[in-house]
Formats: C-alpha cells, structure tokens, sequence
C-alpha cells in the first residue's frame, strides 16, 4: 500500500508567532532551571571548580541529558502530533544544553570563544549530515524517525551554542541587559529579511532557532544573577517555576497544530 504525503503525520508544530513566544520561555527556563541545578542545588559555584570530574555541570548534564533522551524516545515513538510532549522534550534540550555549554566552555576550560566555535561546527554538521542523509533540513519534512533524530540532535547542538553565545556576550560590556537587546535586534532583523526578502526560509528558521536560545540564556541570568553582577537576584527555582507555569498556561491556551506536511 503506497501512502500518500498528505496522510503522514509530522510531530512538530507549525511555526507562528505562538511557537517563537513559547519557545523564548523555555529557552529561559532552560537557563535558571539548569542554573538550580548545576549551582544551586550541586553547588558548582566557580567557573573552574573540577575542571575534568564530577562537578555540578557535568552532574547536571548527565540528569537533564537522561531526561531528554526519554523525551526524544518518546516523541519518536507517538504516532501523532502531542503539544505537551513536544514542549516537554523543548525544555528538557535546553536545560541539558545549559548545563553541556557550562561543562564545556567553565569546566573544561576551552572558555566562550573556543566553546562557541566548538558547538557551532557541531551544528553545522549535524544539519549537513542531515541534508545528506534526506536531502532536505526543513522541518516540514520531519515525517519518520530518522528526521526526527536529525531533529533533535540538530537542536540540542543549538541549544548549547547558544548558552555558550549569550554567556559570552554577557560576559562582556554588554552585560545581560545589553545582551538581551543584542540578540532581541538580531531575532527582529531575521523577521525583517522573512517578510521583506526570499531569503531561505530553512535558513532563516534555523539562524532563529539558535538566536532564540540565547536571548532566552541572557534573560534568565538577568533575572537570576546577583544584583551587583547586573541581574535582578530573583531566585533560580522560583525564576523557573514561574516560567514553566507560564509556558504551560500558554501551550494551553494558544492553538498548537502540527506543521505543514509535505505534500500540501
């Protein structure tokens, strides 16, 4: 039995200004819940501490990396599109990416140039393996489990670059005010080029993926850094508890629908 395109299910959403919303949210909450766990509860406190062992980072990267692994097995496995499913595993990649970057770019020492660099040729490769593979890394061809797969270790590459870039950006005379505005600009620059040019809309989505997650790395350290450091000192578990309430509110009230099968 042939079946068509039109009657093949793709399991992410469709991407409308609902999806970037949540998706900056849970960029922040992958951030200050990250943060709760490699610092606050583990005690990785110093940039430095274990270079090489078992420290909060690497301790955090390894739960969240679990968690996300489930996750990804999970939505491989559902037969139809699932919102809940779909923003669980978005937040479980984010959280897992703070932690990785922080592990790479702190504990190992290689710092934010040398990891920024490191994880964006993870990502460039992962989509030329991609496209080599199916010949196409546009979202709207995610309909079986090997672009699904190519799906996720795509984002979780992009979600640790982008820690890794809003760390290094905050870290310099910006600050996490100024890197919020640096990477909000740049996140309106891409709309721009969206509605004003023919600009590759598969790579304009992917250059907003990535940028998404380090405004949502800038913010959350806005909110949960010390006062003195430039942020506003608001604790990290309830920073995230506040935010995961807030994605949840918005998955529910905002239409979530898959995206756009290939053969429409």
């Amino acid at each position: 039995m042939v079946i068509d395109a039109r009657d093949t299910l793709t399991k992410v959403p469709a991407v409308t200004l609902g999806f970037w919303i949540i998706k900056i949210l849970a960029t922040t909450l992958g951030e200050t819940g990250g943060d709760s766990v490699s610092m606050s509860w583990l005690g990785e406190t110093t940039p430095h501490a274990g270079q090489g062992g078992l420290n909060g980072y690497l301790i955090g990267t390894l739960i969240f990396g679990a968690l996300f692994a489930a996750l990804v097995w999970a939505q491989i496995k559902a037969r139809r599109f699932n919102a809940w499913l779909y923003w669980a595993t978005i937040v479980a990649s984010t959280t897992a990416g703070t932690t990785l970057a922080d592990f790479v770019t702190r504990s190992l020492g290689i710092g934010y140039p040398g990891g920024s660099l490191l994880l964006f040729a993870c990502v460039l490769l992962s989509l030329l393996a991609w496209h080599k593979a199916t010949g196409s890394v546009s979202v709207n061809s995610i309909v079986s489990p090997r672009e699904e797969l190519f799906y996720w270790i795509t984002i979780t590459f992009s979600q640790t670059l982008g820690t890794a870039l809003g760390d290094w950006i905050a870290d310099s005379s910006m600050g996490y005010g100024g890197g919020a505005l640096f990477f909000g600009a740049l996140l309106l620059i891409l709309a721009a080029l969206y509605y004003a040019t023919s600009i590759s809309r598969v790579l304009l989505f992917w250059a907003a993926f990535i940028l998404t997650r380090p405004l949502g790395a800038t913010i959350g350290d806005l909110l949960d850094k010390p006062i003195g450091s430039g942020g506003f000192e608001v604790s990290r578990p309830l920073a995230s508890v506040v935010l995961a309430l807030a994605i949840v509110l918005l998955v529910w009230a905002v239409p979530q629908r898959a995206g756009q099968h290939p053969g429409d």
